[in-house]
């Protein structure tokens, strides 16, 4: 006779007048015979770790439907795994770096980002309301006193780095450069100067701090009068009449020494025009957070930290 102790029970009566009723995707099914509930033995269906699900979620581009299919469990219970999967940040020990930094709008929250230009690796992040500069100033603060050694920063555009941390060469994102004077003279200009001021920009990241210098002059030359041409308006004063095209000389007129800044240090250090590593990592996050919509704030913020740093 059979130990009553390994006696199977319903799960809803608790009788235990069970039978076996066939099979459901490779796993036994029983039946009871006093209220006809149908159930399968969890000892027998296969334990999934969590980390593996996530895994699949986060890296492999696997829907909630896809992941039920897979290991065979509802939609509701793949979304509770995701949900006690914890996310550890790695442990990173300070080393020399040369620091790429920026910040990044995710639909609700921005994400400030570190990342090591040498071994192209995050190594901090920081959820934040906006991009300001008082953050970017305590975190390279912290860094360095936890004993990182900072040999350049790249950066958008912080011009008070140069002011707070003048011992470390700070170089201006070329693109984010050239970004900005299309902001004033827009993508197709009309007028003769705006189209060769674009052309000159275009140019900044192929050449040299001379180069480009002697062309800027030599167009600030050829259009003086057309830049310092006035007009009177209806408040009878006089108003910059191309006040567009003079904000985009004077933006790389003002920026000049800092977009070249590679080239002070080219012997010393190898530091980057731009921060195009660390743009590649926000679009290609981007892109994986976009086929999971409707992600409530939690699991989004942990689906991207696990994207940051590329592993779980």
């Amino acid at each position: 006779m059979a130990n009553k102790s390994y006696q199977k029970r319903c799960k809803k009566c608790k009788s235990e007048e069970i039978k076996k009723d066939w099979f459901m995707r490779w796993k036994q099914r029983y039946k009871c015979k006093c209220c006809w509930y149908v159930f399968q033995n969890k000892t027998r269906a296969k334990k999934v770790e969590i980390v593996q699900i996530w895994n699949d979620y986060c890296f492999w581009k696997q829907i909630y439907s896809q992941l039920a299919e897979k290991y065979w469990e509802s939609i509701k219970t793949i979304q509770k795994k995701l949900d006690d999967f914890e996310f550890v940040s790695p442990t990173i020990k300070p080393k020399e770096i040369i620091l790429l930094m920026d910040t990044t709008y995710f639909w609700e929250f921005w994400i400030m980002a570190f990342k090591d230009y040498q071994e192209k690796k995050i190594i901090n992040f920081k959820i934040v309301k906006n991009e300001n500069n008082t953050d970017y100033k305590n975190w390279v603060k912290e860094l360095i006193e936890q004993w990182w050694i900072i040999k350049a920063i790249v950066c958008d555009w912080r011009k008070w780095l140069l002011w707070w941390f003048p011992d470390i060469p700070t170089q201006m994102c070329n693109f984010h450069q050239v970004a900005i004077i299309r902001r004033y003279i827009t993508k197709k200009p009309i007028l003769e100067a705006n189209i060769e001021l674009k052309r000159i920009t275009e140019l900044l990241t192929k050449t040299d701090k001379e180069s480009f210098t002697f062309w800027l002059q030599e167009w600030y030359e050829k259009y003086k009068d057309f830049l310092w041409e006035k007009v009177i308006w209806k408040d009878w004063k006089q108003h910059y009449l191309h006040n567009r095209t003079r904000s985009a000389y004077f933006s790389l007129k003002n920026n000049l020494k800092y977009l070249f800044i590679r080239y002070d240090y080219i012997c010393q250090i190898e530091i980057p025009n731009t921060t195009n590593w660390l743009e590649w990592v926000f679009g290609h996050i981007k892109a994986k957070v976009s086929l999971h919509r409707w992600l409530k704030k939690e699991r989004k913020i942990k689906l991207i930290l696990s994207l940051l740093y590329g592993k779980i």
